[in-house]
């Protein structure tokens, strides 16, 4: 079995029931995730093996989220046990033209005062395949962005592909700080993906004639920003994202993927969103399945896209669906009818 590890934050998720605003309500509903563990734990639905890296406090709720993770089968025998918080986002819905709100809480956690000291990365990645982060891993602070460093090295040195999911999050850090750290990074990655905005806030890299706002996505621009970032850092593919954003409620949502020849557009999905959290995620994870079970360019970007599509219809930050729902949707089957 194909062994994937990534390395980030896992987070408590507190969240008012359905649409209520923080204002409304005297409870939350209490989950967990984060952008690293929401891919470990859609690759072990698809049948992978998936180990999540992280540091966490060996308290009772450190322990929850690591029981959380062990539901669906991650690999948690690599999560070193520390320090005293475990990071919080608060999140609420937004619906129609009101958008989400997210709000963070996670100021010295575990994880963002760990040190490179806490992993062994030869022992994490024995028997791996891949390795994958995201931007807003480092964006914790400069020792985590040191410990990204030392995995990516360790990950080239065994022949381990990288994959990094760009993940802008300007309440983290500015994009002068996320350029300069990216970069440093981006020498080590093999698979970039990227949001129809992280390659102009991170690289400066702007797709022409779109207007995101607007909804007006614009495929030649597109390929213009991953044949850019490809020349610049030497990636294999480039995936991005193209979310055409209706309203909260509602997005147009399709991906491309450039393998340094040829560009492959998925087909647009119209998506009714009952939670968008994560959707990056699962389609970062697609992505990683299909390029690892060795699928041809257009139906991996297919798979990675329908994976993220069915993500939006289901509550909290893991996609919890099966490879046949994920073939059977990106075979045409979009149709919703109940499965008898």
């Amino acid at each position: 079995m194909k062994r994937v590890v990534t390395f980030g934050e896992i987070m408590l998720r507190l969240a008012p029931e359905g649409y209520l605003r923080f204002t409304q309500v005297d409870r939350f509903q209490a989950t967990y995730g984060g952008g690293e563990a929401n891919v470990a734990v859609s690759l072990c639905n698809f049948g992978m093996d998936a180990r999540f890296v992280t540091k966490l406090p060996k308290h009772a709720i450190g322990q929850a989220a690591v029981n959380d993770l062990r539901r669906y089968g991650v690999d948690t025998s690599k999560i070193t046990r520390g320090g005293e918080r475990v990071g919080i986002y608060f999140l609420e819905k937004g619906a129609s033209q009101r958008a989400s709100s997210v709000i963070y809480d996670r100021a010295y956690s575990a994880i963002s005062e760990a040190t490179t000291k806490d992993f062994n990365w030869d022992e994490i990645f024995e028997g791996a395949e891949w390795f994958h982060f995201t931007g807003i891993t480092p964006a914790l602070g400069d020792n985590v962005t040191e410990i990204c460093l030392e995995a990516c090295k360790a990950a080239k040195a065994k022949g381990i592909k990288v994959s990094c999911d760009l993940n802008y999050r300007k309440k983290l850090w500015t994009t002068e700080k996320a350029g300069q750290v990216m970069a440093t990074l981006m020498e080590y990655v093999d698979v970039c993906i990227a949001n129809e905005e992280d390659a102009e806030k991170v690289f400066g890299i702007k797709a022409e004639g779109t207007d995101i706002t607007g909804g007006e996505l614009s495929h030649e621009g597109y390929k213009d920003v991953a044949k850019k970032l490809a020349e610049k850092f030497g990636f294999k593919h480039v995936a991005i994202t193209l979310r055409g954003s209706i309203s909260a409620s509602d997005n147009k949502w399709a991906a491309m993927l450039y393998d340094g020849s040829d560009y492959y557009f998925s087909k647009e999905y119209l998506v009714h969103i009952v939670d968008r959290v994560g959707g990056g995620d699962s389609f970062g994870a697609g992505l990683i399945y299909s390029l690892l079970n060795d699928y041809a360019p257009q139906d991996a970007i297919e798979f990675a896209v329908a994976a993220s599509c069915l993500k939006h219809a289901i509550e909290g930050d893991y996609n919890r669906v099966s490879v046949d729902e994920v073939k059977a949707l990106a075979g045409g089957d979009a149709s919703g009818r109940v499965q008898r």
